[in-house]
């Protein structure tokens, strides 16, 4: 659901925009004002969730983002609207954050740790795209207010859930972490962060706005670190990133995102503006890659990892996502769905099929029970500063090159495909240095290369506290 909301509104926006009068500067806001809060306060939400017990934190950040949902549908001014999509964006976060944390502390063993990270990669990476489908049927049947109602049931529904299954946990306590400068100086930094790239598609990057709030954003990443270093409860402890595996899985994962976002976004601008499809069929285009995630995620991933290790999974799945991003920068201006942009997609989607979960159990292979919601927070973090930096150089790079076509006189069609062709190989490159930086940095556990028999004659050990009453 928390996924969901951050592609379901891009399919409305026109007429979000024809209903409540907004500007075309600020329809852009309809989704910053989501991504600005959601990027920024992940790191000190997965902090929370150590502190004061990650089911607290989770169920809080549901009933935030439920009642959020709420005042979204019923909004009747732009002001109320963007006020309302903040809101959201704080209860997604708080949300989002801990939610890998829990995986990892309910299930300690490798085998069901696997499985269960593959489910929540499959249900994160299919909240996009269903995101897409999703939101052009609402929109097109019943009204855009309706993209925003849908989350009332499920959330209400999600909230007792959690009440009834999670186990209850109290966290270290507020004494071990309460790092208030530090909070600040990284909330500021990552809100500040992801709203000076997300402008960037107005001012450029090259601009004295860009370059001054990119400093001042610099600074106060660097200030964090430093006072990090030094507090006695630090708000993100230095030691997570002594784990070569997991410094290395963050890096990548960023760069995987970057560069696979073009898709999620220009890939529905191809099938639109290029092909004309309509909502529905743009988001049943698109779809293939939910079907590839969870074929993969829920079923020869985690068994993969468990039996060659994360890296060895890893690998092949950047190769192929690297691969589908440059089968679509070959799409023609008089292009076939069938021909030209499925056999791109199928690719894709086996290949993040494959590399989430690997990067998943990477990065969080170092976390212990106490920073297991920090852990959370920074691959999510990671994840959100990806996409914004690669939607944003991508769409800004993509709409140049087309802007150059038509100054030349090609039509609008080629023009606008030349633009995303551009976008497309620009991210197969960034995926494909994440693939590099993977090779040379990751290595893979001597424990997750033991054979599966092997494996589960060790699985003996008697299970941890927290999931005692789970």
């Amino acid at each position: 659901m928390v996924i969901l909301d951050g592609t379901v509104v891009s399919v409305a926006l026109p007429s979000i925009q024809h209903s409540l009068g907004f500007s075309p500067a600020g329809l852009a806001w309809v989704v910053n004002a989501y991504l600005v809060p959601f990027g920024g306060l992940l790191l000190l939400a997965g902090r929370l969730g150590d502190l004061v017990g990650r089911k607290r934190v989770f169920i809080t950040g549901l009933a935030i983002f439920t009642a959020a949902s709420l005042l979204c549908g019923v909004s009747q001014d732009p002001a109320t609207l963007l006020a309302s999509r903040f809101v959201q964006g704080v209860g997604g976060a708080v949300t989002s954050a801990v939610t890998l944390g829990m995986v990892v502390t309910l299930f300690p063993q490798p085998g069901e740790r696997a499985k269960a990270i593959g489910v929540y990669s499959f249900v994160q990476s299919a909240g996009g795209s269903l995101g897409l489908l999703l939101g052009g049927a609402l929109t097109q049947t019943v009204g855009w207010h309706w993209i925003f109602f849908v989350n009332i049931p499920i959330g209400a529904v999600a909230v007792l859930a959690a009440r009834r299954v999670l186990a209850p946990e109290q966290g270290i306590g507020l004494g071990k972490g309460t790092d208030v400068v530090g909070a600040l100086l990284v909330t500021t930094a990552l809100m500040l962060g992801v709203y000076t790239v997300v402008k960037t598609t107005d001012y450029g990057w090259a601009s004295a706005h860009t370059l001054g709030l990119g400093a001042v954003t610099l600074a106060l990443l660097l200030a964090f670190v430093a006072r990090q270093a030094k507090a006695t409860h630090p708000l993100l402890p230095l030691r997570v990133f002594r784990s070569r595996n997991v410094s290395g899985a963050l890096g990548i994962q960023a760069l995987m995102v970057a560069g696979i976002f073009s898709f999620q976004f220009l890939c529905v601008l191809y099938l639109e503006k290029v092909l004309g499809f309509d909502e529905i069929h743009t988001g049943l285009g698109v779809f293939p890659v939910s079907v590839a995630i969870g074929v993969l995620s829920l079923g020869l991933s985690p068994k993969a990892i468990a039996r060659f290790g994360p890296r060895a999974v890893l690998l092949p799945g950047l190769a192929l996502i690297a691969a589908g991003l440059a089968t679509l920068g070959r799409v023609p201006a008089g292009g076939h769905y069938t021909v030209d942009v499925l056999p791109a997609l199928l690719p894709l989607g086996i290949g993040f099929g494959l590399a989430m979960p690997a990067l998943a159990t990477l990065a969080m292979s170092a976390a212990t029970p106490e920073d297991s919601g920090i852990a959370s927070g920074m691959f999510n973090t990671m994840q959100q500063i990806g996409a914004a930096f690669g939607l944003a150089v991508l769409s800004t790079l993509a709409t140049a090159h087309t802007d150059a076509l038509l100054a030349d006189g090609v039509d609008t069609p080629s023009a606008l495909t030349g633009g995303y062709q551009l976008a497309f190989r620009i991210g197969a490159c960034l995926v494909a240095v994440s693939l590099l930086l993977a090779v040379a940095l990751l290595r893979s556990p001597a424990a997750a290369r033991r054979p599966v028999a092997e494996e589960s004659q060790v699985v003996e050990e008697p299970p941890v506290v927290e999931n005692a009453a789970h």
